[in-house]
């Protein structure tokens, strides 16, 4: 059985081997792609960006489809049906070629879309203008092994 001070001193070799191996070996551990089964996935879709108002939505623009709030701020996104089937289920993490950051799957888009996701930019509907429709690459780790 090991005691607070020797998991304390295991959590602390543990960051510095890995900081050791990211800094000077390049390369890169994270979490989820140590999982076992885990594997990253990337697809090519069509994006565009919605904003949390009454003309682009229904009568409560901050509620997402599964019910989770929506907040200018929040890096989430709508994927189509067929990406849900594809593994983009909600509370999945994808990063967005050309953008900074990760992102959320916490909402769908309409039906009669494939191969698409929305990009939620709060109430800044100029900016989602200016984002406009196109072809991005998304990245995304699949646990599920499909």
């Amino acid at each position: 059985m090991l005691f607070g001070s020797e998991m304390r001193s295991l959590r602390t070799f543990g960051f510095f081997l890995r900081f050791f191996l990211t800094i000077f070996l390049g390369i890169s551990l994270s979490t989820a792609a140590c999982e076992a089964g885990s594997a990253e996935r990337s697809m090519v879709v069509t994006a565009t960006a919605f904003n949390s108002v009454v003309s682009q939505t229904d009568s409560n623009p901050s509620i997402a489809a599964w019910g989770d709030k929506l907040k200018p701020g929040l890096k989430a996104v709508a994927v189509s049906s067929d990406l849900l089937e594809a593994g983009l289920t909600r509370g999945t993490t994808l990063r967005i070629e050309g953008l900074e950051g990760e992102y959320v799957v916490l909402d769908k888009t309409a039906s009669r879309h494939r191969k698409r996701i929305d990009i939620y930019m709060g109430v800044d509907v100029r900016k989602a203008k200016e984002f406009g429709i196109r072809q991005v690459r998304i990245y995304w780790s699949d646990s599920t092994g499909k």
